[in-house]
């Protein structure tokens, strides 16, 4: 929903972080996660844990951008439907009912799934599960809705891609980077399919997707697990499932040849945007990679702020990561060029610098300082009961478990310096680059004339 939430990286946080003993010590809460299956398909993740009085309400619908066939941004379109009132609940009643009771509401859709949350006192808990339940049994999808909701989403697509510089870079990255895979859409969706979608299309896709049988439920915190468990029994079970869940068998082929394209805008800080294709969340370089993302683009410290802005003084910005999705994973990286530097010299410092992480061992310090900020982030997912009803529900739908913190604390400290070069050899090679520069149209020959 959000341009912020699509640009992923490992990010370090302001506390310092515990012993290193202390880190392999600690209680992982999710390891207390209880899964039930109901007969109509449904997950249901429970995690109970009364240490505050509030819980976290998640249903991860397993369905997004990439599940989409005739017409791009409908899964992010359901994004919105599913606010705007049911049989039985007027538009503004959802909100309503949950923000009355101190909670707050929200939702997101990424390439791969859909999410619906709801934060409230522990108490608000059965009233949010009848409130969610009757949003999946009884929406009410037709024409007005579609019409209100579409151009909510057209003007979103305004502010945050068609006005907006980075908007546009990303958008064009993937567009750029993938060829065949659905990844290559934004999940906005095209602004010709956002204003040709009917709704029958989305009656269609509501029917294939948000079916129980497609829902992942995760509840975190202040409940009884058999009281809350009984009510979703009573509320969700009568959910019918779905018939059919289509998906794209889609695989990208691999790219042959660096690409580059340029998109002209009106801006003072020209962009240089740059993607390679790295492997799909749960491969086993994936801590490698999160390291180099890391040392290369997180924070001021890292290789290109200092090299790029500090240094050089040819940028306003070098950030980047490693982002994994469940098909693929991109690694990637953006530069704002100062006005009073050139798109050309920018573009070579950063190149020089991803060269350098592959012909040349990182240090043990920036080794260690990273998977530092890792293991910290990682431990701060366990402070609120939404963080840890997020990790178990993204858990749960990309690998089918909760992955032990232990598990994961592990991968990371056990990258070595030849790891890290060793990824940056292999996936970050210049033939497979995709490049674009966002920069200021040229003047037209009338224009110069004038001058």
């Amino acid at each position: 929903m959000r341009f912020a939430a699509l640009v992923v990286g490992v990010l370090l946080l302001a506390p310092a972080a515990p012993a290193q003993d202390s880190l392999s010590d600690l209680e992982d809460p999710a390891a207390r996660t209880r899964v039930t299956v109901l007969d109509n398909g449904l997950t249901v993740l429970t995690l109970e844990d009364s240490s505050t009085p509030t819980a976290s309400f998640q249903v991860w619908v397993k369905a997004g951008s990439r599940d989409e066939t005739r017409f791009t941004g409908i899964a992010h379109l359901f994004e919105h439907m599913m606010f705007k009132g049911t049989r039985n609940l007027g538009p503004e009643d959802y909100t309503r009912y949950v923000e009355a009771r101190g909670g707050r509401l929200n939702a997101f859709t990424s390439r791969d799934v859909t999410v619906y949350f709801e934060d409230v006192p522990g108490e608000a808990l059965p009233l949010v599960i009848d409130l969610e339940a009757e949003r999946f049994a009884n929406l009410v999808v037709d024409e007005p809705l579609l019409e209100s909701e579409r151009e909510v989403v057209l003007e979103e697509r305004r502010m945050r891609t068609e006005d907006n510089p980075q908007g546009r870079a990303f958008e064009a990255l993937l567009a750029l980077s993938f060829t065949a895979h659905p990844y290559r859409w934004p999940v906005i969706g095209w602004r010709s399919d956002v204003e040709a979608v009917d709704v029958a299309a989305c009656r269609e896709f509501f029917a294939h997707y948000y079916g129980p049988n497609n829902l992942v439920v995760v509840v975190a915190g202040d409940f009884d697990t058999e009281e809350t468990l009984a009510r979703i029994r009573r509320s969700f079970g009568k959910l019918e499932p779905s018939q059919s869940t289509p998906r794209n068998p889609t695989r990208e082929p691999e790219q042959r040849g660096e690409r580059r394209g340029t998109v002209h805008f009106d801006v003072r800080a020209p962009i240089v945007a740059t993607a390679w294709h790295a492997p799909p969340t749960g491969h086993p370089d994936g801590p490698a990679l999160d390291v180099l993302s890391v040392i290369l683009s997180s924070g001021r410290s890292s290789r290109l702020y200092r090299r790029l802005v500090n240094d050089e003084q040819a940028a306003l910005s070098a950030s980047g990561g490693y982002w994994e999705l469940l098909d693929s994973g991109i690694f990637y990286g953006m530069v704002g060029v100062r006005p009073d530097a050139t798109v050309d010299r920018a573009e070579e410092l950063f190149f020089e610098e991803i060269e350098r992480t592959r012909q040349e061992p990182v240090s043990e310090a920036e080794l260690d300082k990273a998977k530092r900020g890792i293991e910290v982030d990682l431990v701060s997912r366990l402070r609120t009961n939404h963080q840890l009803a997020s990790r178990v529900g993204r858990d749960w739908v990309s690998f089918g478990r909760v992955r032990p913190l232990e598990e994961r604390i592990s991968s990371i400290r056990a990258v070595s310096v030849e790891d890290v070069r060793r990824v940056a050899r292999q996936y970050l090679k210049p033939e497979g680059r995709s490049v674009i520069r966002v920069v200021p149209p040229a003047p037209e020959p009338a224009a110069e004339e004038d001058a």
